[in-house]
């Protein structure tokens, strides 16, 4: 059965008429006969009461054609939603991102490109980076909003932010007071690190390998808010963007004295996958756009030295 017999077999329905029918689908009769016959067969009974080129539905017809009906309306409406899924003015944009993302950078992007495209839809996604990446990885959404390590060589990148990192200890500690401090300085300080699911992980991670310096954590956290607390409270150091949502009382923010130690966050999406057109405006205009003081919103830009 195919969706073109569907379509003549409700044309003939509505005109009752097969001439009228068959000049209305630019046809020539005897091909409509021909294909309302074929349906006919297919189904094993009649839908037409014939008389010359009159007809008339029968009972099996009446209700054959409600459904058909229902479902060229489901089709058409299928592809409507396509169309407007894939038009950069009204489709929709599916974005996952890192939890403490959503305190300041995604709202405000979000905010800032819907004054531009009103009619747009935002899918938002947000969670630690397991999460995020199972979601990506299955192509429940277009794009991620993560830390630059978290890139393979199937994903493209789009850097938004490099974000400085900061060495973060009690405001009691007695390196508070410091200007600038050393990593090495840490040797010895209970110091609370970030579990593999943190989008963070990886980026402390391979700043401390190119360093050959070595911390050992006491406690890894599930987030970067619960290190904040944990430090807040006095129980350890450890090394945080300075971001919304970290920002506690009680806190020492002390710039590290080592080179390199930022925190590039951008935007990613899979070279194997088709984007929509709202998609490809949506990264059109992040790359257009400064969304931070310090960001270099550059291709495949390298991690500042």
């Amino acid at each position: 059965m195919e969706l073109t017999q569907l379509e003549y077999f409700i044309t003939v329905a509505k005109l009752q008429h097969m001439t009228k029918a068959a000049k209305a689908l630019n046809l020539t009769q005897p091909a409509l006969s021909h294909a309302i016959s074929k349906l006919e067969d297919e189904l094993g009974l009649p839908l037409f009461d014939r008389g010359g080129r009159n007809i008339r539905l029968n009972r099996y017809g009446v209700q054959f054609a409600k459904r058909v009906e229902e479902a060229l309306r489901s089709i058409e409406d299928g592809m409507q939603e396509i169309r407007e899924w894939s038009d950069p003015d009204t489709g929709v944009i599916s974005i996952s991102y890192l939890n403490i993302l959503g305190v300041d950078l995604v709202p405000n992007l979000v905010q800032e490109y819907m004054q531009e495209h009103p009619k747009v839809r935002f899918e938002l996604f947000q969670g630690n980076l397991g999460d995020l990446d199972e979601h990506f990885g299955m192509g429940r959404s277009d794009l991620m909003i993560t830390s630059r390590e978290s890139t393979v060589m199937k994903h493209e990148w789009l850097t938004m932010l490099k974000v400085p990192l900061y060495i973060v200890v009690p405001a009691r500690h007695p390196f508070a007071r410091q200007t600038s401090l050393s990593l090495t300085k840490l040797s010895g300080e209970p110091f609370v690190g970030l579990k593999k699911n943190c989008g963070l992980k990886a980026t402390i991670t391979a700043r401390f390998d190119n360093t050959g310096f070595q911390l050992a954590s006491t406690y890894d956290a599930e987030d970067l808010v619960t290190v904040a607390g944990f430090i807040k409270a006095g129980l350890g150091v450890s090394v945080l963007p300075q971001t919304p949502g970290l920002m506690l009382e009680g806190l020492a923010w002390i710039p590290i004295a080592e080179e390199g130690w930022v925190w590039e966050i951008g935007l990613k999406w899979r070279k194997d996958r088709y984007l929509p057109a709202a998609v490809k405006a949506f990264i059109d205009f992040v790359e257009q756009r400064q969304v931070h003081p310090v960001t270099t919103c550059t291709r495949n830009a390298s991690i500042l030295a």
